[in-house]
């Protein structure tokens, strides 16, 4: 656990990412993740998502919002002339993680989603996002947008590097990683 995390929020991130939970085999219960968006102040949003109370179209149209919102960030970004291209591609990977979901291959989407979080975190930090002390520097700047941020990062380290696979196997409960994932979407999508 990163001790740069205040404490008053500390029980909630161990919950939703519990101390060595997805190598053992024991992810985080739903709950959990509630108790997490909450923090983010995402709450009502994420348990409106999670529910499945939408229909498709519902979902399609939430979708169409947090890509239209990732887009905005992504062309708003001010970045070095050399960087630019890295906007365009990242641009191009959303429309690719909006067809994971859709297609309920949440697995797929969360590693995709971790990629597109840590390139998102180079446009707006720059070389910072790949310091140790990142999650420290951010939870200084605003504590939500810091725990978002350290979110972020704990999804990255769910895959094997190597192996390109969640480091909880292929047969892991794809409920856990659809509630993971929504966290991000919706954050992202009220951003």
């Amino acid at each position: 656990m990163n001790n740069a995390i205040p404490e008053e929020y500390r029980r909630v991130a161990e919950g939703l990412f519990p101390p060595g939970g997805f190598l053992h085999g024991k992810g985080p219960a739903e709950e959990a993740a509630a108790a997490f968006a909450d923090i983010l102040g995402i709450g009502a949003d994420y348990r409106k998502i999670l529910a499945g109370r939408q229909s498709e179209k519902d979902l399609r149209i939430f979708l169409g919002h947090f890509q239209n919102n990732l887009d905005l960030l992504i062309q708003k970004t001010w970045v070095e002339k050399a960087d630019e291209a890295r906007k365009e591609k990242l641009q191009n990977r959303i429309p690719g993680l909006v067809n994971d979901i859709e297609r309920a291959d949440y697995s797929t989407a969360l590693r995709e989603f971790s990629r597109i979080l840590d390139e998102l975190a180079y446009l707006f930090f720059g070389a910072q996002s790949s310091k140790d002390d990142f999650t420290e520097y951010t939870l200084r700047i605003d504590t939500q947008m810091g725990l978002f941020w350290w979110y972020g990062g704990q999804i990255g380290c769910l895959y094997s590097r190597e192996k390109d696979t969640c480091l909880g196997g292929p047969d892991r409960d794809q409920g856990i990683f659809r509630a993971l994932l929504m966290i991000g979407i919706c954050y992202l999508t009220n951003f």
